[in-house]
């Protein structure tokens, strides 16, 4: 088989019949793999989930690398450590709400969990238009997606195709991934929840004679694991990534293909929002339009002047994002400090109080990714914190991971100026124990220049300058860095190299907030004198 070809099982609902799943995959992977991995759609977790222990504490492997959709039922949530996307067990990872998983084959995933709220008002288990919103602008900016996977499915899917027997989607469906499907146009869709299998015909995603030919998509539903009817509930199939496509290949049109199911009369359209509500989505962390004063004569950039009026907007985010600045997602207890484009946050479960974190306001993936302005800003950021951590005898450590993640996030740990020479030896050999090779790349080089925009990749700047690079083409250990920095001979903390084991509450976070913001104003470039 060609080295582009990817081979992919796809499974509809659990419901907690985890033997049953991965024994059956286990004899098909066997039998006729290898598989690359394994994607469920619909709930995971059911009413039982007895034979989820065996799993979680590592007794029984999972054959393959199993990727799965959030809950659709609020009852399911405790199954999930962290709600933003994290690893179930070994090989099995929840890629989160929505996104886009960019495999290291070139093939692109989009996913996206729960069922369509009934109102525009989001709440666990649920999404929102403003969830397709952003997953629409993420599809455009990059190459096409291959696969999208949802729970819930689209509700106009069987228009121009023969009914689906034992559900119906004009009823249960939804129509914002109806205008997901419309707009993003995935080659293949996989979805579950309504416990039936249902092949739709292929369907164009152009006007005949009127545009030019694209590639076909083809829908699947899945039915759930072991449902007593015996309905289908693992697919398998081979695909090559878009980008390795030829052109004439990709857009040839299969002799039993229809019509596109979806058009504007069938889609779900943008809810009209009040002018209040646009002019909150924009605000930064502190919504009231007041300026901040710390009462010695300086304020924050981008907060307001001294008539309570915003000096400088910040981009306007693409949709929900735990990151996003503007987002009703992010934490805002957390924030430090506030650039232009840039901003300053504590991090959650941080191997030592004053871990944090460098984000762009707006949604960028990876640093590669971001615009001249932002980058300037995140140098900025560094220099003023190694100054500041100079000052408190300490060196730092910068890394970044851009695997599993949807928002760059620059990690900044602070560790003993007597230990930053070890820093080095340590990262490879904690490489070495992780079959992971590490590379050094020129001091003076941008990580722009060595990964392309969209590269999974872990880099880290270690406080003698030397700058560490691995370019991500399977799996990647998830805690690296941690698990580097929590070592003995750095910070000596290996009970921490798992960030949801470190738990502070709100009014503790807040407090440690405070703290570190007042130590860090002494070198906040943000802040600006009265009179300036």
């Amino acid at each position: 088989m060609p080295n582009n070809v990817e081979k992919i099982l796809v499974c509809g609902d659990v419901v907690g019949n985890f033997n049953q799943l991965f024994k059956r995959v286990s004899n098909v992977n066997q039998k006729n793999g290898p598989f690359s991995m394994l994607l469920c759609v619909g709930d995971f977790f059911g009413p039982d989930n007895s034979q989820w222990i065996q799993y979680k504490n590592g007794d029984v492997k999972v054959p393959l690398p199993t990727y799965v959709l959030g809950p659709s039922h609020l009852g399911h949530h405790s199954n999930y450590p962290d709600m933003k996307g994290c690893e179930l067990c070994e090989n099995v990872i929840y890629l989160g709400p929505s996104g886009i998983y960019p495999c290291t084959s070139g093939l692109r995933i989009m996913y996206l969990s729960g069922t369509q709220a009934s109102t525009n008002k989001k709440s666990p288990g649920t999404f929102i238009f403003d969830d397709i919103a952003s997953l629409e602008t993420q599809a455009t900016s990059k190459p096409a997606i291959d696969i999208l996977i949802s729970s819930q499915w689209p509700s106009a899917i069987c228009n121009f195709a023969k009914k689906c027997e034992g559900c119906d989607p004009e009823v249960t469906g939804s129509t914002m991934i109806s205008r997901l499907a419309f707009k993003v146009r995935p080659r293949y869709h996989f979805s579950g929840v309504e416990g039936v299998y249902y092949e739709r015909l292929p369907y164009r995603n152009h006007i005949v004679l009127q545009e030019k030919t694209r590639h076909v998509s083809r829908f699947i539903g899945l039915a759930k694991v072991g449902n007593p009817e015996k309905h289908k509930w693992l697919y398998a199939f081979n695909i090559t990534p878009m980008v390795h496509c030829d052109q004439a290949e990709l857009t040839k049109q299969p002799p039993d293909v229809t019509e596109c199911p979806y058009s504007d009369g069938n889609i779900a359209q943008q809810p009209r929002q009040t002018a209040a509500q646009s002019t909150a989505a924009q605000f930064f962390y502190d919504m009231n339009p007041k300026p901040y004063d710390d009462g010695k004569g300086k304020r924050r950039r981008g907060e307001g002047d001294e008539n309570g009026q915003k000096k400088r907007m910040p981009p306007k985010p693409t949709g929900p994002c735990w990151f996003c600045l503007a987002s009703p997602e992010v934490e805002k207890h957390l924030v430090v400090s506030v650039g232009d484009h840039v901003y300053l946050a504590l991090a959650k479960g941080g191997l030592v109080p004053q871990h944090l974190l460098i984000l762009p306001i707006t949604h960028f993936q990876s640093t590669p990714d971001l615009d001249d302005d932002s980058r300037e800003e995140v140098e900025k950021f560094k220099k003023a914190l190694k100054r500041m951590f100079k000052k408190k005898g300490k060196d730092v450590v910068f890394f970044e991971r851009n695997y599993r993640t949807q928002h760059l996030q620059v990690q900044v740990v602070p560790i003993p100026a007597e230990a930053a020479s070890q820093v080095r030896e340590i990262f490879m050999d904690v490489a070495e124990d992780n079959g992971i090779e590490l590379d050094e790349i020129p001091k003076l080089s941008d990580i722009a220049q060595v990964a392309p925009a969209g590269t999974p990749f872990f880099y880290a700047e270690l406080p003698t300058g030397e700058k560490l690079y691995h370019r991500i083409r399977k799996s990647f250990p998830l805690q690296f860095g941690r698990e580097v920095l929590a070592s003995p001979p750095i910070l000596n903390v290996p009970e921490l190299v798992d960030w949801r084991e470190c738990k502070s509450s709100k009014e503790e976070e807040t407090k440690l907030r405070n703290k570190i913001r007042d130590a860090f104003e002494p070198f906040d470039f943000t802040l600006e004198d009265e009179d300036e």
